[in-house]
């Protein structure tokens, strides 16, 4: 599997505009099989619940409260380039739905 940490990068999505390239991504992304928005969603929780531990963990150490930041900046590293990966297969099947 290919990841994409760009939606420009991905084949068939280059030459469109940004909300174009979101719409086809979202309606892929409803394609997704259970296993596939499954593996999705614990990944995105093995980011989440560690920040909100951190935050937790601010009245007794503040710089916890930095390192929940850094988390939550990760998540958009870490979680988008699979969901794009993952959904990026399903983008052939709706440009030829789209050319019926």
């Amino acid at each position: 599997m290919q990841f994409y940490f760009s939606t420009r990068n991905i084949p068939g999505l280059s030459g469109l505009p940004l909300a174009e390239r979101m719409r086809l991504l979202e309606r892929a992304a409803k394609k997704l099989t259970v296993p596939e928005k499954t593996v999705l969603n614990i990944l995105k929780l093995l980011v989440i619940v560690p920040a909100f531990t951190l935050l937790l963990r601010v009245a007794a150490d503040w710089t916890s409260l930095l390192w929940a930041l850094l988390v939550f900046l990760l998540y958009p590293i870490i979680v988008k380039p699979v969901q794009y990966s993952l959904s990026a297969k399903y983008l052939e099947s709706l440009s030829q739905k789209d050319k019926q």
